[in-house]
């Protein structure tokens, strides 16, 4: 049996006492999941908050802070980081989907790599690397743009509808082969 969420009487809509009120318990705030990973000019962190809601997220030189309610128990969840290096705050954006809210952080220094998101060397229950998305791009030449660094260009101009293509010109994918001609009727 799952124990009872600790409720306030403050947060209950109806202004209940928790004692009365079994319809609005509310979960103390609690840290969101997240995964960053590091580019050339961009720092990026995933935080995994799956249907969220009232995201708020405030960009400093040095640090940010995200919060949201999130699945279908509201529950509350808060992270302030105090960054490893400067990000240019604004500069900095965020995209919301259904599963997750994805911060891109403009480094003031690009170029720089960062060892670590955070300030401190010490370990974060609720932060991990990103190994899907992790590229050590301090050794690739500056030609050579992945479809990770597209991507980091497409965060740049978040908002329109003018996503890059990532697979590159549709000419490659528009060959015919033999899979393409129409099927006979079936009888």
């Amino acid at each position: 049996m799952k124990p009872r969420a600790r409720a306030r009487t403050v947060d209950c809509p109806r202004r209940l006492d928790i004692s009365v009120c079994q319809q609005c318990p509310v979960v103390e705030m609690q840290p969101a999941a997240a995964k960053w990973y590091d580019r050339r000019d961009s720092v990026f962190v995933d935080f995994c908050v799956e249907d969220s809601k009232d995201v708020k997220i405030h960009f400093d030189k040095s640090k940010f802070e995200f919060s949201c309610v999130s699945g279908t128990n509201n529950i509350k969840q808060q992270n302030s980081v105090d960054l490893f290096g400067e990000i240019d705050p604004k500069e900095s954006k965020y995209r919301r989907t259904d599963r997750s809210v994805l911060c891109c952080l403009r480094k003031v220094e690009a170029g720089k790599s960062w060892p670590r998101l955070t300030k401190e060397k010490s370990k974060c229950n609720w932060l991990s690397v990103d190994f899907n998305n992790w590229k050590d791009w301090e050794d690739d030449s500056d030609e050579d743009l992945s479809s990770f660094d597209k991507f980091s260009e497409m965060m740049n101009t978040m908002g329109g509808d003018d996503i890059p293509d990532l697979d590159g010109p549709e000419e490659e994918h528009e060959s015919a082969d033999s899979d393409d001609e129409k099927m006979p009727d079936l009888e």
